[in-house]
């Protein structure tokens, strides 16, 4: 499995596969929307290419909690085609997109995702770390609200509310889980 940046050549195919993955088009829209912003930058859309099929994708935008100068990121969304699920696919794009933030000097990466996938990559919640999502998020699902450090010390010592991207802070997209 090969892991690029996407390029402008690329953006068709992005589209496809978060249509594709989800089954809708709110996700393609979403990427559309956070590549469109000034407040998302900067970001890091990673392509997962098998037998060279473009088969997933995943988008790391601009973050920061308030109060504080840390460099932060927001990983939303992270598609895979169905037929290309359950191969490795996701984990290597989360795997790369944080080791490529890590060495750019990002210090935590938030995401709203399924507290049963996320923790392998060493996310975990970030509300009992002081960590608040940008809106209120349902009782059920504030496990699913989820950081990881990139850098030792942060958890812990960093804490308040994180802010977004403005396509991001739309209160709709944290009414339930992603």
């Amino acid at each position: 499995m090969k892991i690029r940046e996407t390029g402008s050549a690329d953006f068709d195919a992005v589209l496809d596969i978060e249509r594709r993955a989800f089954g809708r088009e709110e996700e393609a829209r979403l990427v559309v929307d956070l590549l469109a912003d000034p407040t998302a930058a900067p970001c890091l859309s990673l392509l997962a290419e098998m037998d060279g099929r473009l088969v997933g994708h995943i988008l790391f935008s601009a973050g920061r909690v308030e109060e504080s100068e840390l460099r932060c990121a927001v990983l939303a969304p992270l598609a895979v085609l169905p037929q290309f699920e359950n191969k490795g696919c996701g984990g290597a794009l989360i795997r790369e997109g944080l080791e490529r933030l890590r060495a750019a000097g990002t210090g935590l990466v938030f995401v709203l995702g399924h507290p049963g996938y996320y923790p392998r990559f060493g996310f975990s919640p970030a509300m009992p770390e002081g960590l608040l999502p940008p809106h209120p998020i349902l009782p059920e699902f504030q496990d699913a609200w989820m950081v990881v450090a990139l850098k030792d010390g942060l958890l812990g010592e960093v804490t308040g509310k994180v802010r977004c991207a403005q396509t991001l802070e739309q209160p709709e997209l944290w009414r339930e889980e992603s």
